[in-house]
C-alpha cells in the first residue's frame, strides 16, 4: 500500500537541486533540478534523508538506509529492488541486471524500468550501464551520471581513516 507523496523539500547538492518528496510511509520521489509548482509549501526534510544525501556526496555514505514508498508496477518495484543491491562504485549492464532478476531476455524492459525510476541516487540506477561499456540512458542526463559515478570513484580510491 502507498500513500500519495503529500510533503516536498528542496537541497542543494553537486549536481544541482535536488526536489525530494515523500508520504508518512517513506522517500517518494527524488528530482533533479526542481522546484516545485508553484504554491506547494516546502518542508523539512524527513527521516534523515537530507544528511544521508549530504553524507553520500561527500563520499562517506555508501549504502543508504531510508524507508521509501516508489510507485510502480510490480516489475518495476523488483527492478528498483534489485538496483539498490548493485554495491557502491560498482557498474552492471541491464543484461547483467536482467539476468540477476532471472529474466535474461528482458534487458529492455530493465532499461525501461531504470528510465522511470522515481528515486535516483538512493535507488543507484546511475550504476547501470550499456552493454559496450557506455553510459547511457539517465533520465536526468548523462552528465550527471557520470558525475555519480565519478564521485563514487574518487570516494573508493580515497585512503581510508
Amino acid at each position: 500500500m502507498h500513500a500519495d507523496p503529500a510533503s516536498y523539500g528542496l537541497m542543494a547538492s553537486p549536481v544541482g537541486e535536488l526536489l525530494l518528496s515523500w508520504s508518512p510511509l517513506g522517500l517518494s520521489r527524488i528530482r533533479f533540478g526542481g522546484a516545485p509548482e508553484s504554491g506547494i509549501p516546502l518542508e523539512p526534510i524527513p527521516f534523515g534523508a537530507q544528511q544521508q544525501l549530504e553524507a553520500y556526496f561527500a563520499g562517506d555514505l555508501r549504502q543508504f538506509d531510508l524507508p521509501l514508498d516508489p510507485h510502480g508496477t510490480a516489475f518495476q518495484l523488483q527492478v528498483w529492488a534489485q538496483l539498490r543491491q548493485i554495491p557502491f562504485g560498482v557498474t552492471m549492464t541491464y543484461g547483467e541486471l536482467a539476468y540477476t532478476l532471472g529474466k535474461p531476455k528482458a534487458s529492455r524492459a530493465v532499461g525501461g524500468a531504470n528510465h522511470h525510476n522515481p528515486l535516483p541516487i538512493v535507488v543507484p540506477c546511475h550504476r547501470v550501464i550499456g552493454a559496450d561499456g557506455r553510459l547511457t540512458g539517465f533520465a536526468s542526463g548523462l552528465e550527471i551520471k557520470q558525475q555519480l559515478l565519478d564521485l563514487e570513484r574518487r570516494a573508493l580510491a580515497r585512503p581510508s581513516a
